[in-house]
């Protein structure tokens, strides 16, 4: 029987609640950990694009190094922990790394390709049951989703992946990254979700490798037609305009180079120990390996999130940064440096403020 006394409050009420102190006393509320490099999957967009065996001469965390990491993370306040890679499920140890991350009772998400779950994998996921899973489809049909992989059979293994998380009842969602080599397959990717009964969503935002390739970029949508999927979609189209409505005010003038919440509350650490503001942004890095998370954390990343921005860089004050997504992560992809404005970046900005009168309000 449930407490009377003591309410209940829902995912998105306990986090505007606890956002305004977060920020105030930047504690490092979520955080991202990648287990590996490698995949089983060739992925033609893949942003990792290190061969996709890991980098020559480095050694990925051992377990003992992670679970001293993430002792340290806990002890500072994180309590969503993303787990990816690469793909997490080549890692031998993966089930100790998983158990003693829910052990340390972080809420985690894992994202995985599905094609390694097998029902022993399963079966310690519903033991140990995530806060959330997600798994990329990269097609709707065994055609299309082995031209974006490169890997025969893969499809079939995804979809073996997905029965075997949903006959155990797990949190599983759906996603995809919209590119040219899938958007024909769009709709049928999302019914396909949805005749499951499960969340879907999607990202058309494809970016250069870690290692500098630029081959992905060649299988960005055109602008005109990111707008126009959004716009074919009630629920991210409403976004849009809820979010126009709030920002019809908005005049930025950003003072530091980062404005978002990497270094806020925020934070990713990379296969080898290298401790980031996010994903994205792994430019000026701290090395766990040779000093402890909370150095990492209260020192190195409070300066790097603080320093700031060129005047003459005017993406920081433009009324429509916030359709945008222009960030320094996306800059030192883009251009090796973290404030260059992404020229794609911006023409989709534009399409979506005249799609949805954005400058007009």
């Amino acid at each position: 029987m449930d407490c009377p006394y003591i309410p209940s409050v829902g995912l998105s009420q306990f986090t505007d609640r606890i956002g305004p102190a977060v920020d105030r006393q930047r504690i490092p509320i979520a955080g991202s950990l990648e287990t590996n490099f490698r995949c089983n999957l060739r992925c033609r967009h893949c942003y990792v694009a290190h061969g996709h065996t890991g980098i020559p001469g480095r050694q990925e965390l051992s377990l003992a190094e992670i679970r001293r990491i993430l002792g340290e993370v806990a002890d500072a306040g994180t309590l969503w922990l993303l787990l990816t890679g690469g793909e997490p499920l080549l890692r031998p140890d993966f089930a100790d790394i998983y158990r003693g991350i829910k052990r340390k009772g972080f809420l985690v998400t894992l994202f995985t390709n599905g094609t390694l779950v097998t029902p022993r994998t399963a079966d310690l996921l519903a033991e140990w049951r995530p806060f959330n899973l997600e798994i990329t489809l990269y097609g709707a049909s065994q055609a299309t989703y082995e031209q974006v992989t490169g890997v025969p059979g893969s499809y079939a293994r995804c979809r073996r992946g997905i029965e075997l998380l949903m006959e155990r009842g797990l949190p599983l969602r759906l996603k995809t990254v919209l590119m040219t080599l899938n958007q024909h397959e769009f709709e049928e990717m999302q019914g396909f979700a949805e005749g499951l009964g499960l969340r879907f969503r999607y990202d058309p935002m494809v970016n250069a490798g870690l290692d500098g390739s630029r081959g992905p970029l060649d299988l960005r949508l055109p602008p005109q037609r990111i707008v126009q999927i959004e716009r074919s979609n009630e629920d991210v189209r409403k976004d849009w305009e809820r979010l126009r409505d709030v920002y019809r005010d908005y005049r930025p003038n950003v003072r530091h180079m980062y404005s978002c919440g990497a270094g806020l509350r925020s934070f990713h650490i990379d296969p080898y120990g290298q401790l980031s503001l996010c994903m994205m942004s792994r430019q000026e890095n701290y090395d766990l390996r040779q000093g402890s998370f909370r150095e990492g954390w209260g020192d190195h990343l409070y300066r790097v999130r603080h320093q700031p921005s060129r005047q003459e860089y005017g993406c920081s004050q433009c009324k429509l940064m916030i359709v945008c997504g222009q960030c320094p992560g996306w800059s030192a992809l883009e251009h090796g440096e973290p404030q260059k404005k992404v020229h794609y970046l911006c023409q989709v900005a534009h399409e979506r403020a005249q799609a949805y009168e954005w400058l007009s309000t």
